[in-house]
């Protein structure tokens, strides 16, 4: 590998180091005021909106149904408290037996 690759490969690792770093480094000890705690723990949910809603609209096959299934499954288990992996693996779970099934 050229000196090109190391330096990019040295970048990179930089890049996604820092955003780590900062708030372990700066904040450990520190209580957040409310308002930014609700907005940190609603970011997850965002993202995995931000991932699915396209997804939803370029479902698989061009079957429809398949997008809004697993749009329903995400939401009701978001509705009910399930966390953003319960999230991700149920609807995974639910879609995998409706296209055993169904598809």
């Amino acid at each position: 590998m050229g000196a090109t690759y190391w330096f990019m490969l040295l970048g990179m690792m930089l890049v996604t180091y820092i955003p780590r770093m900062i708030p372990l480094t700066f904040l450990d000890g520190k209580e957040l005021p409310p308002i930014v705690s609700g907005v940190l723990r609603n970011i997850p949910y965002a993202v995995l909106g931000a991932l699915i809603f396209p997804a939803i609209i370029f479902v698989q096959e061009g079957n429809l149904l398949f997008g809004i299934i697993g749009t329903a499954t995400a939401f009701l288990i978001a509705i009910f408290g399930g966390g953003v992996m319960s999230v991700v693996l149920g609807t995974i779970g639910v879609l995998s037996v409706y296209s055993l099934f169904f598809l």
